[in-house]
């Protein structure tokens, strides 16, 4: 088939783009003629506060990509939208309800009947976890004019049924898309803004003499729905040899986080790297890690618990959504209800034990992307 996938793609960043550039990478090799059509303005940026491109490839570049997309070229939508009509399938990825009127104008322009391609959105969150006015009403536009929809959990099947519940929905389990990155620790720091952490050394703050310490983890964009806030209450009920290290942009600055650090007195046991952190990084700051900390209040799915995996490195998550669908409590990980402080110092108490921790290091196992990715394109294909 002539597939056309409308989505970021490199230089964007982070999970969407990986995940738009695999699946062309992938649903080429099964033999289909693939374009992806990307941006090369996605929004303006007083929207977006932190980085949103970056100079080097978090995964292998899709050869036939082009950036012909612009939020503030409505005329460019429409000439997108006459280039496709050649194609068998074309597949939005809507990771934002600010992509929506660009694609409605592309959907537009294809029309309607037996001659127009079909058509999926693949919802990354059918809404965000943080909406602002217009978002609900964007979203049931966009998947109201659409032939199929494609999301990652029953729970955002049953979200988008709400908004049309005469769409036909599919859900599948989103494949792994992680970053490509060598495993050998490369030396730098986030951006030159610091040193990558050692093992045993204080990942996240000074170490109480004569205990052995757990080092945990805060990985990804910090924003509200995630929990920062919920786990480091936790921590301060944890033991003190547990300490903490956030790696991330974070949305609206540090300022907020900094003054509950200093009001929970959790100065000398987290630290905080902020900004983007280069895929060439990965590598260390999961090498000096304990345990991956997923306190989300709310979530879809999250590629960390599977990048955590990789590095042989356990996950403590909230049961928020499909987030801890890959964890086994008490194998390779732990769980806890999500936005519950008590239960999540429950959680680190339990791993800061070294042998609960060597015992759920010892449980983890990478993650074959090779089953998830056919069951993928065989939901995406039958639609």
């Amino acid at each position: 088939m002539r597939i056309a996938l409308v989505g970021p793609a490199h230089p964007y960043k982070g999970g969407g783009a990986r995940h738009t550039t695999e699946l062309a990478h992938r649903l080429a090799a099964a033999g289909h003629n693939v374009i992806i059509e990307s941006w090369r303005a996605q929004y303006p940026a007083r929207l977006y506060p932190g980085k949103q491109t970056l100079d080097a490839p978090e995964a292998r570049p899709y050869p036939r990509t082009h950036r012909r997309l612009a939020w503030n070229r409505p005329d460019g939508w429409a000439a997108e939208g006459r280039r496709l009509r050649s194609a068998d399938l074309v597949v939005f990825a809507l990771l934002t309800p600010l992509q929506v009127p660009a694609y409605l104008a592309i959907l537009a322009v294809l029309g309607r009947g037996p001659a127009r391609p079909r058509t999926v959105v693949i919802c990354h969150n059918v809404l965000p976890h943080e909406r602002r006015t217009g978002d609900v009403a964007l979203t049931r536009a966009l998947l109201s004019h659409v032939d199929t929809v494609l999301v990652h959990s029953a729970e955002q099947a049953a979200e988008a049924r709400q908004l049309v519940p005469d769409v036909p929905i599919v859900v599948a389990r989103m494949p792994p898309h992680l970053p490509a990155v060598s495993q050998v620790p490369v030396p730098g720091g986030n951006g030159g803004t610091g040193s990558p952490p050692v093992r045993g050394g204080g990942l996240g703050g000074v170490i109480p003499p004569g205990t052995t310490p757990c080092n945990l983890l805060f990985f990804g964009i910090v924003r509200p729905y995630k929990g920062l806030d919920v786990l480091l209450r936790a921590l301060a009920q944890a033991p003190e040899h547990v300490t903490l290290t956030v790696a991330g942009e974070f949305w609206g600055g540090t300022g907020e986080t900094e003054k509950l650090i200093a009001a929970l007195g959790l100065q000398n046991r987290v630290t905080l790297r902020p900004g983007y952190l280069p895929a060439d990084q990965i590598p260390a700051l999961f090498e000096a890690a304990d345990a991956l900390v997923l306190p989300y209040r709310e979530a879809t799915a999250s590629q960390n618990v599977v990048l955590a995996f990789s590095y042989g490195v356990p996950v403590i998550a909230t049961t928020a959504g499909a987030l801890a669908e890959a964890v086994r409590d008490g194998v390779d990980g732990l769980t806890c209800a999500p936005g519950d402080v008590d239960d999540l110092a429950r959680a680190l108490t339990a791993i800061s034990v070294p042998e609960t921790a060597a015992s759920l290091r010892s449980g983890v196992r990478a993650v074959d992307p090779e089953p998830y990715w056919a069951a993928y394109l065989r939901a995406l294909l039958a639609a």
